[in-house]
């Protein structure tokens, strides 16, 4: 406002300067001061054009009629005015600009029809009508066109703002499902080996009297996942080094190799048997690393909550348009880690199968595959046909409510057999969207083999 304050001083110095100085003309016998305040009136309109533009119209509307009435039309006050009425149309409401359009032209055509009719001549009327329009409805008519392409470059600039917001949002949805993936690559693979090297080596020191022979073997299985573990790490490091997508199909872990996951589970401490029922076929790759990890996981969770005095079953059923996987230990209480779980393992699986459009479901188990344990705390995945999570987990509980359910339920399983992990993988389609596996949906393990898996 200040700004237009010392542009009103300086057009009224001006103005009054013209005034003194008889360069205005005006009617005979009206005092110089009566042409000063319709100057004076505008110049005011000017200094609150921005804040109060309707005012700024009154003020100067009432102006320009004291001018025209009692002076005549004087050149500083008509050229204010102008400036009074394109600031009303640019700044006011935009149905003020549309409404002073209208009766500034009403305005030039009946002062052109008056002028016409009182001389009865044309040419007055011509003149007096171009004469109006150049002063009323050209100032307007400028002022709504600047108008209109300020407000399309103002929504233009709020589309663009939109369109960047919308852009970073993608972005850091990427970025986060990429942390996701690699803290579920680096859970299923490097956290596995260093487990089973804890569990060893709790072993070696809390039973002084092994043999030596005994320790040797625990020291060979530590240093064999120990080198297992960096051989993964410096592959991962490798792939994020990699400035394409492409994978060394000799190194890349397949389902065809679980029987190695169960011969290393051995070697740990874990009796276990592994078998392979049907015809094995070609695997997708995306199927073939979800089955490989999901195994991986599922043995990694029974050697360090399961009875490694019991012993681990691992079955690999081939089947038109599907493969299942099946891990069962024993979870009878005694021998157990006692290492806590960091509930990333159940939801790894979960979201592993989810992404290939497979099944899982997880459960305790008694002998002869169904038990009281095993209903209402499975938890089962599907993939992107839309379907979503199952049970209660759908309805929002998410993985930490499937996580407590789990604990309950391992108490209950300690009673029965052990825990059954099961994915059903499908064979035809690569990597879907995820499914609502992240509900946790709450399946029934013992009805159809649920899956269960102590979350490491």
């Amino acid at each position: 406002m200040k700004r237009e304050a010392l542009i009103a001083v300086g057009v009224f110095a001006v103005g009054l300067v013209l005034i003194l100085g008889g360069a205005v003309v005006h009617r005979d016998g009206v005092p110089w001061w009566v042409t000063v305040v319709p100057l004076a009136l505008t110049c005011c309109g000017v200094v609150i054009r921005r804040r109060w533009p309707v005012g700024a119209l009154v003020v100067g509307s009432i102006g320009f009629a004291i001018d025209v009435a009692f002076v005549a039309p004087t050149l500083p006050t008509v050229l204010v005015y102008t400036d009074n009425l394109y600031a009303a149309a640019l700044y006011g409401p935009p149905k003020l600009g549309r409404w002073m359009l209208g009766v500034t032209t009403v305005v030039a055509v009946a002062a052109g029809a008056t002028a016409g009719f009182i001389t009865g001549d044309w040419k007055p009327l011509a003149l007096v009508g171009i004469q109006s329009a150049l002063v009323l409805v050209t100032p307007v008519t400028t002022a709504l066109v600047l108008r209109q392409h300020r407000d399309q470059a103002l929504a233009e600039r709020a589309r663009a703002d939109q369109v960047a917001h919308l852009a970073e949002l993608d972005r850091q949805a990427a970025v986060t499902a990429e942390r996701t993936r690699m803290a579920r690559e680096l859970h299923d693979t490097i956290a596995n080996h260093f487990s089973a090297i804890a569990i060893q080596s709790t072993a070696a020191l809390s039973r002084p009297d092994l043999d030596a022979g005994t320790v040797r073997k625990i020291m060979e299985s530590v240093r064999e996942n120990s080198l297992s573990g960096m051989a993964e790490m410096r592959t991962m490091i490798g792939l994020l080094r990699q400035d394409g997508e492409e994978v060394d199909e000799a190194t890349r872990p397949r389902l065809a190799d679980a029987g190695a996951l169960v011969e290393r589970s051995r070697r740990a401490g874990l009796d276990s048997d592994f078998s392979v029922e049907g015809t094995p076929v070609e695997v997708p790759a995306s199927v073939d690393l979800a089955g490989y990890r999901i195994i991986q996981e599922a043995l990694s969770n029974a050697l360090k909550h399961g009875d490694r005095r019991g012993r681990a079953r691992v079955v690999v059923a081939y089947a038109p348009g599907h493969v299942t996987l099946t891990v069962e230990n024993s979870v009878n209480g005694a021998g157990r880690s006692g290492l806590p779980g960091s509930g990333a393992g159940l939801i790894g699986m979960r979201e592993r199968a989810a992404l290939v459009g497979g099944e899982f479901e997880a459960g305790p188990y008694v002998d002869g595959g169904r038990g009281e344990g095993a209903r209402g705390v499975g938890s089962r995945a599907e993939g992107p046909r839309g379907e979503g999570a199952r049970g209660e987990g759908a309805r929002g509980e998410g993985a930490r409510g499937t996580e407590f359910r789990e604990q309950g339920s391992r108490e209950q399983g300690s009673r029965g057999a052990g825990w059954r992990v099961r994915a059903r993988l499908p064979l035809g389609v690569g990597i879907g969207g995820i499914g609502a596996g992240e509900g946790g949906g709450v399946g029934s393990a013992g009805s159809g083999g649920g899956l269960a898996g102590e979350d490491g």
